[in-house]
C-alpha cells in the first residue's frame, strides 16, 4: 500500500509530507516522494541537455536526503521517484502506476529550484482533482492537528455527495475519529428542501452510527445566497474547533437542484484552512438505502 506525496522542497509540500505520517502508520503504507521536473522551453534551449542533467542529479540527491531524513525520524518506509514532464500529468500517471491509495499534497508551494515555475503544485491542483482516480488530501494552511478528531461531511441530495459517507466511515475507523454531517441551504423558505435534507441527514447519521462511529448532523440555514454556502460551511468547520478533515467529491451529479449545497471541490480546496479530502464519484453499494 502506498501514499504518493508530490514534493518541491518548499514549506507547504513539506507540511503535507508531515501530514502523511499518521496515515502511513495507521494503514500501514509506504510513503512515495515524487518530484516532477518541468523546465521551461526557454531554459532548455538556452542551456541544453547538460543543464538538465545537472539539475536532475541535484534533485535526485535532494530527494534521497529527504527520504532518508523522514525514514530516520519516523521509522516509516519511504521511497522516491523523479520524473520529467508536466507536473499534473506526471502526478496522475505515477499515482495510477503505483495504484496509490492516496495523494497528499500542498496547494500553494513556491518552488525555488531552477526549472520550476512558482506555485507549480498550486497551479496544477485543480487538474489533479478533476482527473484523479484515488482520493486526494490537500493541505492549504501552515499548522494542523496531529491526527483527526472529527471529519466534516458537507452533504446534499446528489448521489455523488452521499457516496462520500462510505469514505468518511473508512477514514474515521482508521483514525478513531467522529463524523459531523452538515447540510447548507440558501432557500430556507422552501419546506420541501428543508425536510428532504433533514430526513437525509438523519438517515446518514443512523447509517454512520451503526458502524460504531460517533456522529452529529446539522442543517445550516439562513445562508444569504448560493455563493455564500461554501464560506458558511467552512466557517462552521472553523467554529467547531475539532474538525481536522473535510471530505468532498470532485464532481457533481448532472442536474443538481440549485437549493442544495454542491461539492465545489476547487472552491473548498482554495478557501479551506482545514485539510480537504477530495474523492472522485463512482457507484458504491450503500447509496440505495437513501434512494
Amino acid at each position: 500500500m502506498q501514499i504518493l506525496v508530490p514534493v518541491d522542497f518548499e514549506s507547504q509540500s513539506l507540511i503535507a509530507l508531515e501530514q502523511s505520517y499518521n496515515l502511513a502508520r495507521l494503514l500501514p503504507a509506504e510513503i512515495v516522494l515524487l518530484y516532477v521536473y518541468d523546465p521551461p522551453a526557454g531554459l532548455r534551449s538556452l542551456f541544453g541537455a547538460s543543464q538538465d542533467e545537472m539539475i536532475l542529479k541535484k534533485l535526485e540527491e535532494s530527494l534521497a536526503a529527504l527520504a532518508a531524513k523522514v525514514q530516520d525520524e519516523t521509522g516509516l518506509q519511504v521511497s522516491t521517484i523523479l520524473e520529467t514532464g508536466q507536473v499534473y500529468s506526471k502526478i496522475l500517471e505515477t499515482a495510477d502506476k503505483l495504484k496509490a491509495q492516496f495523494i497528499i499534497m500542498g496547494t500553494h508551494s513556491q518552488p525555488e529550484l531552477p526549472g520550476n515555475a512558482p506555485g507549480a503544485l498550486g497551479a496544477n491542483s485543480s487538474r489533479i482533482l478533476r482527473s484523479t482516480k484515488c482520493p486526494v488530501i490537500t493541505i492549504n494552511a501552515r499548522h494542523h492537528y496531529d491526527g483527526i478528531r472529527n471529519i466534516l461531511l458537507p452533504l446534499d441530495l446528489t448521489t455523488e455527495s452521499r457516496q462520500k459517507v462510505t469514505w468518511g466511515i473508512k477514514i474515521a475507523k482508521i483514525y478513531g475519529a467522529g463524523i459531523k454531517v452538515v447540510s447548507g441551504i440558501w432557500s430556507p423558505n422552501d419546506p420541501e428542501v428543508r425536510n428532504k435534507l433533514r430526513f437525509l441527514a438523519s438517515q446518514v447519521k443512523q447509517f454512520i452510527e451503526k458502524d460504531g462511529i460517533r456522529c452529529s448532523a446539522e442543517i445550516v440555514e439562513g445562508v444569504e445566497n448560493e455563493k455564500a454556502l461554501i464560506p458558511t460551511v467552512l466557517n462552521y468547520a472553523e467554529q467547531q474547533g475539532d474538525i481536522d478533515l473535510i471530505m468532498i467529491m470532485t464532481q457533481q451529479e448532472a442536474g443538481v437542484i440549485e437549493f442544495f449545497m454542491g461539492s465545489r471541490a476547487q472552491e473548498f480546496v482554495r478557501l479551506s484552512q482545514i485539510p480537504v479530502m477530495a474523492i472522485a464519484p463512482k457507484e458504491l453499494g450503500f447509496v440505495s438505502i437513501f434512494s
